[in-house]
């Protein structure tokens, strides 16, 4: 390989981060999946919701510890929810609720662990970082949009955000995060999208036109690090001058019906922004949310689903730390957290629907855990790994069924177990992805995905 220049070389550093290590011969690079779904959209609601309040009603357990909030029926025959979920109820017939969600270890019981290990499907904390789901999918099968990363978070600016990796994958996997403390805003943009100021198009590709000395067609044959680079610029120029990047993270192009149907705030608005990404064609979206502080919501500076205390309350569960860790957000019943969820949620499904996107479209609403049966002497409930529900949506999941099922109090799996290796596998198979064939490190090493866990059957 000839002598790398460096303003070439700068050139073709634009999407940072440079993974530089060689791509095995073997590995899958944008062949298309075989299965029924082309996209994947991933709702995690981070921080651990309470299961038994939403889609898990106990109204048999002991008086001093079940939910306040009474089960009601939903659009299905024999499928409750309770009525936290009132709006979601009347597209259940679209949903498929997996009760019997559980942790096979025990060290996933804290937030950037179970974030983790909702992010990747592997145990956390192994000898190797492994890749998110989501660079998985980004490595192997690529993306139908070329002006977009195949793998986006939105918006991806809270603590555990970090715990996002592509782990040994190249870095042209890595999630790409919007950022936005607020998308109702409406003059919220996607930072840094776009060419800097004092550069234009046309002197933009005179720079891109100086890596032609590198011959970088016959290098990519001869030098596998070379073609992960060649990636990295085609990928990072697309984004920074396709002027359907912008168009695509606009949300004021889209009817104040389609935004007041998902809600003005910003959960509403981000899960709107979700299936922007999916109707452009990215290939795999997170959407991660929590509503800000405002002067509506004074002290709600962390309102994820982390509820150690006053999970019942009408308004802020407190600002001040006692003891139990649950200050910084509002009960679960209050808008910002159930009423925004529910809403956006159920406006998701529909719109997908109606737009006949869902048939394609693979939607998982997924937290880390769930919280404990029992309340504790706070009046919250804590991080609990025992029994958790998921759900599911589209691309040939049957709409209106429970699978599996936790005891009278919510605590403990009773039948139908999966746990999130399972999910992932799930996910897999759903795309088409042959989890027999593996991944590979820097070093040549085989990497298996998900190899020993079991799709969750009652979803194909």
């Amino acid at each position: 390989m000839g002598r790398l220049q460096r303003r070439s070389f700068l050139g073709l550093g634009v999407a940072g981060g440079l993974n530089l290590f060689p791509v095995h011969p073997d590995a899958a690079l944008g062949s298309v999946g075989n299965g029924r779904a082309k996209n994947v959209l991933v709702i995690l609601e981070q921080g651990g919701l309470s299961h038994m309040d939403t889609w898990d009603p106990k109204p048999d357990a002991p008086a001093d510890h079940r939910s306040i909030y009474k089960p009601i029926s939903t659009n299905v025959a024999g499928m409750q929810f309770t009525e936290l979920l009132s709006k979601t109820a009347k597209v259940a017939d679209k949903l498929t609720v997996i009760r019997s969600m559980h942790h096979k270890v025990s060290n996933a019981n804290g937030h950037p662990q179970g974030t983790r290990y909702a992010l990747s499907g592997e145990v956390p904390g192994g000898p190797l970082e492994m890749p998110d789901i989501g660079s998985v999918v980004a490595h192997n099968i690529g993306s139908s949009c070329n002006y977009l990363p195949p793998y986006i978070m939105i918006p991806g600016n809270h603590e555990q955000a970090k715990e996002t990796s592509q782990g040994f994958l190249r870095a042209s996997t890595k999630v790409f995060k919007t950022g936005g403390k607020n998308l109702a805003d409406p003059n919220w943009t996607v930072h840094n999208l776009g060419l800097m100021a004092g550069i234009d198009q046309s002197r933009f590709n005179d720079r891109r036109d100086l890596l032609s000395n590198l011959n970088l067609g016959m290098a990519a044959e001869q030098n596998t690090t070379a073609y992960a680079l060649q990636q990295l610029g085609t990928q990072a120029a697309d984004l920074l001058t396709n002027p359907r990047t912008q168009k695509a993270f606009r949300l004021n192009d889209e009817p104040d019906s389609i935004r007041d149907k998902y809600g003005r705030g910003h959960r509403g608005q981000c899960y709107l922004l979700g299936r922007r990404m999916i109707e452009a064609g990215v290939r795999f979206v997170t959407v991660d949310v929590r509503e800000p502080e405002t002067d509506q919501t004074p002290g709600g500076s962390n309102m994820n689903w982390d509820h150690h205390d006053y999970i019942y309350a009408n308004g802020s569960c407190g600002t001040i730390r006692n003891g139990a860790g649950g200050e910084g957000r509002f009960g679960i019943g209050h808008w910002v957290m159930m009423g925004s969820t529910d809403q956006a949620f159920a406006a998701l499904i529909q719109d997908l629907d109606e737009r006949g996107m869902l048939d394609e479209t693979l939607v998982c609403f997924v937290t880390e855990f769930g919280r404990t049966p029992r309340m504790n002497f706070f009046q919250g409930r804590d991080h609990w790994t025992h029994g958790y529900s998921i759900v599911m949506a589209g691309a040939g999941v049957p709409g209106g069924q429970v699978v599996g099922s936790t005891d009278r109090e919510g605590g403990y799996v009773q039948d139908r177990p999966y746990t999130p290796e399972d999910y992932a596998a799930t996910i897999y198979e759903k795309l088409g992805i042959d989890r027999s064939k593996p991944l590979f490190t820097p070093s040549n090493r085989p990497v298996f995905v998900a190899h020993h866990a079991t799709p969750i059957s009652e979803v194909f």
